[in-house]
């Protein structure tokens, strides 16, 4: 990935499992659903990353498209996910979605939390 502007991305990986939980929730083809991102304190490492399925911006969400999927954040969590890539694993060891953040000083094991 070489980021080249302020964006959140997504990577072939992620976007095919994107899609997948969006055919199992019965909304993939419906245009007004995205998936949002977020930043929420708490972890090991102090800040936990979220993602959900949503329907409805808010007005100082930051929305961005990349490798064909919808991603909406809020403001305050796109300050510490400025350039971030979310990827996915189904290797041996740990299957899930994850976040390749430059921002992050820090993280713990489980990659599922971070500090800046």
């Amino acid at each position: 990935m070489v980021a080249t502007d302020n964006a959140i991305y997504v990577s072939d990986k992620a976007k095919a499992k994107v899609i997948k939980l969006m055919e199992d929730a019965g909304i993939y083809g419906d245009p007004s659903y995205f998936l949002r991102v977020g930043v929420v304190g708490g972890g090991c490492s102090g800040l936990s990353y979220k993602l959900d399925f949503d329907n409805e911006q808010k007005p100082m969400d930051q929305v961005f498209e990349d490798n064909g999927v919808k991603v909406v954040t809020d403001l305050k969590s796109f300050l510490y996910l400025v350039n971030t890539e979310l990827d996915f694993s189904d290797g041996l060891n740990g299957k899930g979605f994850y976040f390749n953040n430059p921002n992050a000083s820090r993280s713990c094991g489980c990659g599922e939390s971070f500090a800046v």
